[in-house]
């Protein structure tokens, strides 16, 4: 969680707070117990949201359902945008075109991706054709996304969202 834990209903000690209620209207400078009260009857929870420089800013709302949203937030920025695709030099049409549509489908979610070619033994001697591969990816996703680089050395590819 944060930093400092947020101060809800009885945990609250200033004498005073500045009011929002569960509609949003700003009540002003109400007293504590009063404020708790207002709290109980539309039983809700009454949550300092901010330090401020008289009394604190509280607002009455659901402490569990900003607890929940909190931690879906934390959720969501924690997942990886860099989605890898590994192919041969060798690939079939059906599976080229599989991949293709894995990677636009990541594209417009907003993800990146990154295109591996990895080359065996004597699949070594034909580095062009897997470059070419690589460049057939790349046109193939113009619409959706753009190149941020392409190495025929490595044989990788990375693509941004357009």
């Amino acid at each position: 969680m944060g930093i400092q834990k947020q101060l809800i209903n009885s945990q609250i000690k200033s004498p005073q707070v500045f009011l929002i209620d569960h509609e949003n209207n700003n009540r002003g400078l109400t007293n504590t117990s009063e404020a708790l009260q207002l709290a109980q009857s539309a039983e809700l929870d009454l949550v300092v949201v901010s330090e401020g420089k008289d009394a604190p800013i509280a607002k009455i709302l659901n402490y569990g359902k900003l607890q929940y949203q909190k931690k879906k937030r934390q959720g969501n920025s924690a997942r990886p945008t860099v989605k890898e695709i590994r192919l041969r030099p060798n690939i079939g049409m059906a599976d080229y075109n599989l991949r293709i549509e894995q990677a636009v489908r990541w594209l417009s979610k907003g993800d990146s991706v990154k295109f591996a070619i990895r080359l065996r033994g004597r699949e070594n001697q034909y580095r062009e054709q897997a470059g070419e591969l690589l460049e057939r990816v790349a046109t193939a996703l113009t619409q959706v996304g753009k190149v941020q680089s392409l190495d025929k050395r490595s044989l990788t590819a990375q693509i941004i969202p357009a």
